[in-house]
């Protein structure tokens, strides 16, 4: 028997149980699925991520305070005067005073995250106004109680009315809105779009702290981040004395840990698909188990005819790998299809498709055939025809 035959009586005998080869491959189908949807959902989630670190630019540093000192803080004038005193390496600086708050206008009222900075941050962050201006010196000086707010806070507490000009409350406290942010995520909730941003000198009274915990610098030149960032642990360590109290990282230290997030979520999603498609290859050995019982007789005719044990053998072993291949078939059209209209659809993350990983993911589907199907194929192959052809 060649294989073309095999083929056809394994298509045959699949057709004949539509249902129970169904369900069969269901294991399948949902591990394949779940892995690559899994996958461009990590990769759409590290591509945003990584897009919105490197549309800050390579020259960006970012300074967190993560201890106290008995003496002092580090404070915007420290880092003013260091800018100042090193104007050739250090071209722009920001503090951020952050934390969330509760935003009223009228009767409509809702919680988002509050930002204190300076006008710095606007070129710095790359975070530009629409319609109105951004803070001012001014504002920063003189505790001056305006906002610039994101257009998923407009949509919500102005449902469409011009909010410049307008007051709102921040915490019980009145602000006038100077600006609208540009749009950037769709207006949607937690995103750059649901923000409030204020002056720092006005943050750090609402949060009754005169610490400022995060800044961040933007050195004049890719080749200068090194040396500023040198400068600047040599000033938070003498303000400081523990360098344990404070961290300096740049860009490209930060691409680097998300890479390194991204590998470990790829191993753990490695894992899962492991387990996943286990499982289903057990029901497809538990299926061929049963088929073989019910076609004893079957067998035994066949070998009583001529039939080879290895005639046997392929065909139950091709019978498994198409099962799982249709299974993985369906299971990668399941998984492109919820990063299409999901995961890109619902604006979740950006839809990615991971080419390897969809046939990585194919490829283990035949591979848990074949590893799943050879004990029942080889179980068959080794009926005695006599015992079989008494089989009932």
């Amino acid at each position: 028997m060649g294989f073309l035959q095999a083929y056809k009586m394994a298509i045959k005998s699949i057709l004949s149980n539509k249902i129970r080869s169904l369900l069969t491959m269901l294991g399948v189908i949902i591990g394949v699925g779940s892995v690559i949807a899994a996958v461009g959902f990590a990769q759409g989630s590290t591509k945003s991520i990584t897009d919105s670190i490197q549309g800050l630019g390579t020259n960006l540093i970012q300074i967190s305070i993560t201890g106290r000192n008995s003496n002092r803080n580090v404070t915007y004038d420290d880092l003013k005067k260091f800018a100042e005193d090193n104007s050739e390496e250090v071209a722009l600086i920001a503090p951020q005073v952050s934390g969330s708050a509760t935003v009223k206008a009228g009767t409509k009222s809702r919680s988002t995250s509050l930002n204190g900075t300076s006008p710095e941050y606007e070129y710095l962050k790359n975070t530009h106004v629409q319609s109105g201006r951004f803070l001012l010196s001014f504002d920063i000086d003189y505790m001056q109680k305006v906002a610039v707010v994101g257009t998923a806070v407009v949509n919500d507490i102005f449902q469409g009315a011009n909010p410049l000009g307008q007051n709102i409350k921040i915490n019980g406290q009145v602000f006038k809105v100077v600006g609208v942010l540009e749009q950037k995520a769709n207006g949607q909730d937690s995103s750059d779009d649901d923000q409030v941003i204020i002056p720092v000198t006005v943050a750090q009274r609402l949060s009754k702290s005169a610490a400022i915990r995060n800044f961040s610098v933007e050195a004049a030149t890719p080749e200068a981040v090194d040396s500023v960032m040198n400068k600047l642990n040599t000033l938070l360590t003498k303000i400081y004395s523990d360098t344990r109290t404070f961290r300096v990282f740049n860009q490209a230290q930060m691409l680097s840990t998300l890479d390194s997030i991204t590998g470990m979520m790829m191993v753990v999603l490695g894992g899962i698909a492991a387990i996943s498609l286990i499982v289903g290859g057990i029901g497809i050995m538990n299926i061929m188990l049963v088929s073989v019982t019910e076609r004893t007789r079957e067998i035994g005719i066949r070998k009583a005819i001529g039939a080879k044990k290895r005639n046997i053998l392929v065909q139950f072993l091709i019978e498994a790998v198409i099962v799982t291949g249709i299974g993985g078939i369906l299971g990668v059209s399941l998984g492109l299809s919820v990063i299409r209209f999901v995961i890109g659809g619902f604006n979740i993350a950006p839809a990615v498709y991971s080419v390897p990983w969809t046939l990585v993911s194919f490829g283990i589907s035949l591979g848990v055939g074949v590893i799943f199907g050879m004990f029942p194929a080889y179980k068959a192959s080794r009926l005695n025809p006599i015992q079989a052809l008494r089989f009932e």
